[in-house]
């Protein structure tokens, strides 16, 4: 089974930011002529994710909301007192959505739903330069 791989940079804001990677992805699916084959993306970090959702003003605002309900950032974490960089909260969000998503690739497509795109989410209390890593097997 071939095996390629592809990375790209991000810088994001850090704070919840959410950006809409699908476009990026499906160029680099486009550029290796794959036509049926298995795309898993993935970042490295534990304050980072990578999920899917409907990349929209609302969700991009609700998604947020709720997850402060979850590990509110003003919270004091024991990771907080280990190591005094105040982002106890992001370790634990990127834990719960996760680092990586599998999209299947059909007739040259990415297997998404109508209303469905890939995301990353930096969760850091700072910007940070992030990377993505795609990987196509076919």
């Amino acid at each position: 089974m071939p095996v390629r791989n592809e990375k790209f940079l991000l810088s994001t804001k850090g704070f919840n930011d959410i950006i809409d990677i699908t476009s990026k992805v499906a160029d680099f699916v486009r550029l290796g002529g794959e036509k049926n084959a298995i795309v898993h993306i993935y970042t490295p970090g534990s304050t980072v994710s990578i999920t899917t959702l409907e990349y929209e003003p609302g969700l991009v605002k609700d998604l947020p909301e709720a997850l402060e309900k979850i590990a509110p950032i003003n919270k004091t974490y024991e990771h907080d007192k280990q190591w005094h960089d105040g982002n106890g909260h992001a370790h634990i969000r990127a834990s719960m959505i996760g680092n990586s998503v599998t999209v299947p690739l059909a007739a040259g497509q990415l297997e998404l739903g109508s209303w469905q795109q890939i995301v990353l989410i930096d969760f850091d209390n700072k910007p940070r330069t992030r990377s993505v890593i795609v990987q196509i097997l076919s």
